[in-house]
């Protein structure tokens, strides 16, 4: 009886091990990204409670036009300061402009900005990263050296001397993009290459290398996939801190210019000159940047449990 409870119990181990390769080389692609989103709820709710603070900031963003009580550019001296009420929610700024709909309309700079700097500086970490670990030698010391450089100074720091040299205006808001993507792709590069690094090594790249690929080929069909999952990971996490960068460049006044909405832009201005007399001006503005690094915080936290083999649990 004590040789046959352990044969049982490691058959029915062997038996779901089966039932577990059947159901996901049966289901499609389709199928296996539903159960993905639907174990990640039920798992990580967390994770699942940052996606819906995402969701509401998108749907705020995609529907500002719809949702924002009024024009968030719109002056009305009578309204001057006025505290919150049923007619101004959030209250009113120091030219009688809603703060609500200023903060709703501030989340698509904030959207428009992070999206752009997050998603651009991880792309191109993720060429940088895979190129050094595959091509090696003098190209990975002098792609290493440069992510050195940039790694040993703080994003914020990096992000003023970018914006700082491309220059400031109403018009040039690309430039704070830039200025918040060129500190995100050593932190990815980084990432990436270590991740790659072991994926190099494995046996079907030597194959695919012996039948004759290309070292493009080879990078970006057979590596570059296979570091995907560290890649999502940092998007979202990176998500986050371009939005905080957005607005602390913008509260410096080295970021997008009045009339546009932009939650730092409302704090460096009314929310610091009048924080006595009307505090809701900054209070609502950093109540908004807080819970948007929050939702994109949590969001990426869980997603790295959820996709790292090494992170999950039961």
């Amino acid at each position: 009886m004590t040789g046959a409870e352990p044969r049982a119990v490691s058959d029915r181990a062997n038996s779901a091990d089966d039932i577990a390769k059947r159901r996901f080389l049966e289901s499609t692609g389709r199928r296996r990204f539903v159960r993905f989103w639907a174990d990640f709820i039920r798992r990580r709710p967390l994770g699942t409670a940052g996606a819906v603070l995402i969701i509401v900031m998108l749907l705020a963003a995609a529907f500002a036009d719809v949702v924002a009580p009024y024009d968030p550019t719109a002056i009305n001296f009578p309204d001057l300061l006025k505290p919150p009420s049923p007619e101004h929610l959030l209250g009113a700024d120091n030219f009688g402009r809603d703060v609500l709909s200023r903060v709703i309309f501030g989340s698509r700079t904030a959207l428009l900005v992070g999206f752009t700097a997050s998603l651009v500086g991880c792309t191109l970490g993720l060429v940088l990263g895979v190129a050094s670990a595959y091509l090696g030698g003098r190209t990975d010391q002098v792609i290493q050296r440069l992510m050195d450089v940039l790694l040993s100074f703080p994003l914020i720091v990096i992000a003023i001397a970018v914006v700082a040299a491309l220059g400031t205006g109403e018009d040039k808001i690309a430039n704070v993009i830039a200025a918040i993507t060129v500190p995100i792709v050593p932190r990815v590069a980084r990432v990436v290459r270590s991740s790659a690094l072991s994926i190099v090594q494995m046996p079907y790249i030597e194959a695919t290398r012996s039948v004759g690929a290309g070292a493009i080929r080879i990078m970006f069909r057979h590596i570059a996939p296979n570091v995907f999952a560290p890649y999502l990971i940092m998007l979202t996490a990176f998500l986050g801190q371009a939005i905080l960068l957005e607005a602390s460049l913008s509260f410096l006044g080295l970021g997008v210019f009045e009339p546009t909405a932009s939650w730092g832009l409302m704090l460096r201005g009314a929310g610091m000159q009048f924080l006595q007399q009307a505090p809701w001006l900054a209070i609502a503005p950093g109540v908004a940047i807080s819970m948007a690094v929050f939702g994109f915080n949590l969001f990426g936290d869980s997603l790295r449990d959820a996709l790292d083999p090494r992170l999950r649990t039961g």
